[in-house]
């Protein structure tokens, strides 16, 4: 039985590593971005849509799944970050980083889940942040959008939990990526002190964790958030 992966935000960063990652171990990929990409694949689709749009994730998973007959893993990567005082954020990037972060990661866990309800199976992972455990400065809006993800998992774990399908989250290190681009190092290193491990996270590292969340043999690991680093 093939599998059947879509992942948001793949087009760069951690997504695009992970799309890569999966496509060589076989799966087929369903990518979907706000932007274009240049991966090319036989076994990778790329949609561009915008994942805070309800109309477009319905229509990319229903075509998704007409052309695959089904779909058994979903990693919801895609995120935009805010990294400003409180006094120095406006409305409309509290309502952006929602809308995107945690609307769009709710959007595809319950299009997806139609799906993987009808299956019996299913592994849905997705991505939130050590700022969260860390409550980082000029990190409220972001670290807020993630902790509400973290809730969507922990309750869509038990409402799915009798249909096989199991919702688990990862909370990167930081990884040199264009997310933490504009961060100065002064405050990256302060916040990798506060990590048990003093140092940048790595793809790989979170490609590990997703594999360990997408084996059979994790069919009882549900609901579960993991921060890398060393971060409680």
């Amino acid at each position: 039985m093939e599998k059947i992966l879509i992942i948001t935000g793949s087009s760069k960063g951690i997504g695009r590593y992970l799309a890569e990652h999966y496509l060589d171990d076989n799966y087929i990929v369903i990518g979907c971005d706000i932007q274009d990409t240049d991966l090319s694949h036989e076994r990778y689709d790329h949609h561009n849509l915008d994942i805070s749009d309800e109309a477009e994730v319905i229509k990319m998973v229903k075509k998704a799944s007409a052309k695959y007959k089904q779909i058994g893993y979903l990693i919801n990567n895609a995120g935009i970050a805010s990294m400003n005082h409180l006094l120095l954020t406006p409305y409309k990037t509290l309502e952006k980083v929602f809308k995107v972060n945690t609307f769009g990661t709710f959007l595809l866990c319950r299009e997806v889940s139609k799906i993987m309800m009808k299956q019996k199976f299913g592994r849905i992972v997705n991505f939130t942040t050590v700022a969260v455990p860390l409550n980082l400065e000029g990190e409220a809006i972001y670290s807020a959008s993630k902790i509400a993800i973290e809730q969507i998992t922990r309750s869509i774990a038990v409402e799915l939990s009798a249909n096989g399908i199991t919702c688990n989250a990862v909370g990167p290190a930081p990884i040199k990526t264009d997310l933490i681009k504009n961060v100065s190092d002064e405050k990256l290193e302060r916040l990798l002190q506060r990590q048990a491990i003093h140092q940048f996270g790595e793809l790989e590292d979170v490609a590990n964790i997703i594999d360990f969340y997408f084996s059979e043999k994790s069919g009882m690991i549900t609901g579960q958030t993991l921060y890398l680093g060393g971060v409680f």
